[in-house]
Order: structure tokens, then sequence, then C-alpha cells
């Protein structure tokens, strides 16, 4: 995808990269609810505004 500075809702691995985290970190926030995801088509999708809001980042 590669477009995380504009994208609405982003991947796991842009998620990752956005928030400055492991690939890792950003799944076991979602396996336990604490980042928030939704389905778009086959994709699980993370929307970027609660993910900055999971981080305490200012959207």
């Amino acid at each position: 995808m590669s477009t995380s500075s504009t994208s609405l809702a982003l991947t796991m691995k842009d998620a990752a990269k956005l928030v400055g985290v492991d690939y890792r970190t950003i799944k076991l926030g979602i396996e336990s609810g604490t980042i928030p995801t939704v389905q778009l088509g086959p994709r699980r999708m993370i929307p970027r505004v609660p993910l900055l809001r999971a981080f305490g980042v200012d959207a």
C-alpha cells in the first residue's frame, strides 16, 4: 500500500511503520482488542485515527 501518509485505513505493515513499532506489536494489539480493525473486502484494515489514538498520537 505504502500511502500511509494519506490513507484512512492501513495494512498492519503500514500501521507498524506509521507508529514506529514492530509488525508483531500491531498484531498483538488487534488480537487484544486495543487496535480496532475493519473488514474491507478480503482485507482487514486498521483505521488511521483509532490507531494513532491507541498509541497516544494526535491525529
